[in-house]
């Protein structure tokens, strides 16, 4: 059932990708490197977005009825995160009108009704509690934060799309065990429009997916974790969705502590997300891309070991992911300390 939409989407989006580079060519829609933040040394078409988003939508529409709500709220949602991206990529906006898109993007997806009412009750007798009022809240809080986290890491060739498609594949194997075929659906989708564009993507990257496609992913992600996994009202389906999206959850989180304990503005981008510290450890571009890759692989196979009731296998796997994230870091504060003492004491003997 899922064969088929998956193969479509790859071909639309593999398709439509060259035509996205003449598009963003003709609509100025160029990565221009002008900061030492870029790791790209010339100008690079930014609207690959659009070929993910093409694929998905074509696909979706054709084999999914559309006859509720739900389905509705999705691509409305899906269609305000798009529209704020293309315009991104073609002139930079104000961080606090995407940010007021994206709320605009998780209201339509809430009122539809794809929500989170249940939390995880650690101290009660009953394993989960309805969070009534605070459903709101916590429901956009969940769309933006992972909206956000997918765009944030989106900082070398192939690196958003393809934690996107391993992320989506974790949330497929949940939503499947939870017999939420329509999830399924949609995450087998992302995988295929992210397939389908990585060839392009991949380094050395002919085009980026841009805020266009970051922004989508994350959003349909954001989504999906909510209806296909917070909807089985237990622990381990609603923890799975946070293991499979880990990475990117852990960059962010990681950079907004960062960011507030130096006292910058917390949106400031910096060189201080972990591709960028392991790229400052001397490993090439492909290799920090894989290794993110795998990192991202164990923390989703992590989240389906714990729904499969592997414990054993989801701590290892678990605590593998974790060391290949920390131990980087701590080399890269190593080696920031001693260049900063070094230059300290050049400075002390002139």
């Amino acid at each position: 059932m899922l064969f088929l939409p998956f193969v479509m989407s790859v071909m639309i989006s593999y398709l439509m990708t060259p035509v996205a580079i003449r598009v963003a060519h003709a609509v100025g829609a160029i990565d221009v490197p002008k900061d030492e933040r870029r790791v790209h040394s010339k100008p690079i078409p930014r609207l690959g977005g659009l070929a993910i988003f093409i694929a998905f939508m074509a696909t979706y529409l054709a084999f999914n009825s559309m006859s509720g709500i739900k389905e509705m709220g999705l691509v409305a949602g899906a269609l305000i995160i798009v529209v704020t991206g293309v315009f991104d990529d073609m002139k930079p906006i104000s961080a606090k009108l995407k940010l007021a898109a994206q709320i605009a993007a998780a209201l339509v997806l809430f009122f539809s009704g794809t929500r989170i009412d249940f939390l995880t009750n650690y101290f009660g007798a009953s394993e989960m509690i309805y969070v009534g009022m605070l459903s709101l809240p916590i429901t956009i809080f969940w769309i933006v934060g992972i909206t956000n986290t997918v765009n944030l890491i989106d900082g070398l060739d192939g690196l958003a799309a393809g934690i996107s498609i391993i992320a989506a594949s974790s949330l497929a194997y949940v939503a499947i065990v939870n017999g939420r075929v329509e999830t399924a659906l949609v995450t087998v989708l992302i995988v295929g429009s992210c397939l389908g564009f990585l060839p392009y993507n991949f380094n050395p990257a002919k085009i980026f997916m841009g805020d266009t496609g970051s922004l989508f992913l994350g959003f349909m992600l954001a989504a999906t974790s909510i209806d296909g996994s917070i909807k089985g009202a237990t622990f381990l389906v609603f923890a799975a969705p946070i293991l499979a999206l880990g990475l990117p959850i852990f960059d962010t989180t990681f950079a907004i502590l960062r960011r507030f304990l130096s006292g910058r503005p917390i949106m400031e981008a910096d060189k201080g997300h972990l591709h960028h510290r392991l790229l400052s450890l001397g490993y090439h571009q492909r290799t920090v891309v894989l290794a993110m890759y795998f990192i991202s692989v164990l923390l989703g196979l992590s989240g389906i070991f714990l729904i499969q009731g592997a414990i054993g296998s989801m701590t290892v796997a678990l605590a593998a992911a974790v060391l290949l994230i920390l131990i980087p870091i701590r080399r890269s504060i190593s080696r920031e300390r001693l260049s900063v003492e070094e230059s300290e004491e050049n400075l002390w003997k002139e």
